[in-house]
């Protein structure tokens, strides 16, 4: 039987939104950080490397690794995500930009494959492709449910990092959420229902895997490690799982889904902010719930909603499946 935690969970990662300050997470990069940062772009205009080659050993970053040091323990003690701001886009160009955020987030954690076919550098911008199974959620301009990056993978990823290059012209609100404050919610208002959360559920593999392989993935929504409360959750690729599964979804497991996501999304129990050009979110991947709402673009391709992606893991090996 899983250890089901009865008692009410404290600390600075049980937030509620609506309790949070506006500029919660909040992680100025210092000036002599942006020096360091400055100094390798101007290193890599003169010497052209290609992303996946790139190292923190090999420049000089020491305020750069006291600064994800901060971002490290915001992420593991509270508030479980950090907004670093910002990365000088316009002065250095979108490509050695990104090449600056890849060396910030290596400094945190190494990054991982995200995509079964070893892609490492993930771009986030609508393809103008409704989701489905084998469309991932993050490459439309749809509304989101809130849920973990790869949720429905053996490995997911430690921490979600996102590198903001470009904004919508309306729309694409990023959403986070507290799991310990959501797991208080669910013992105080459905405690019958939260034991089914931390029983598996069938996931939807996305097409992420070796032909021939199997399309679901069973896991639970929270388990407990290393006495950490860790969560797992997608509603859109567990109703496509157990579709996929051809099993249906008993009474149980359809109305302890329903709660959890309903507490989920409520106002109070919501961090919202407008990620800005330049920003880099970094999310406490099993820790917090993230999403974003839908967008639409500008009517302009080279002005279209882009954000890059990393997923970081130290855990496994770099591959999709760790």
């Amino acid at each position: 039987m899983a250890l089901v935690m009865q008692r009410e969970l404290s600390g600075g990662l049980a937030w509620q939104g609506a309790a949070l300050p506006a500029d919660a997470g909040l992680l100025p990069i210092p000036p002599a950080a942006l020096e360091e940062l400055e100094a390798v772009a101007a290193l890599l205009a003169d010497n052209p490397l290609p992303i996946l080659a790139l190292h923190p050993r090999d420049f000089a970053l020491e305020h750069c690794r006291a600064l994800m040091r901060q971002a490290d323990h915001l992420l593991a003690v509270a508030p479980g995500f950090v907004v670093l701001d910002r990365l000088p886009v316009e002065r250095v160009g979108r490509e050695i930009a990104t090449k600056l955020y890849w060396l910030l987030a290596s400094l945190l954690a190494r990054p991982v494959a995200q995509k079964w076919d070893g892609t490492m550098v993930y771009g986030v911008t609508d393809l103008g492709k409704p989701p489905g199974n084998g469309v991932r959620p993050d490459v439309t301009n749809a509304d989101q449910n809130f849920h973990v990056d790869n949720s429905y993978n053996i490995c997911p990823p430690d921490f979600v990092a996102l590198f903001c290059l470009q904004t919508a012209m309306r729309g694409g609100i990023s959403g986070l959420v507290s799991f310990h404050a959501a797991h208080n919610e669910m013992r105080r208002r459905h405690p019958a229902l939260l034991e089914r959360l931390y029983r598996p559920f069938i996931f939807d593999r996305q097409r992420e895997h070796a032909a021939g392989d199997v399309m679901v993935h069973r896991a639970p929504i929270f388990e407990w490690r290393n006495e950490v409360l860790l969560g797992r959750i997608s509603k859109f690729q567990i109703v496509n799982g157990y579709k996929l599964a051809g099993e249906d979804m008993d009474a149980e497991t359809r109305d302890a889904l329903e709660a959890f996501d309903s507490i989920m999304v409520e106002d109070r129990m919501r961090f919202d902010f407008q990620f800005q050009q330049g920003q880099v979110q970094i999310v406490s991947n099993r820790l917090l719930g993230h999403k974003r709402t839908g967008f639409t673009d500008w009517p302009e391709p080279e002005r279209k909603r882009h954000l890059v992606r990393l997923w970081l893991r130290d855990a496994g090996r770099p591959f999709y499946n760790g």
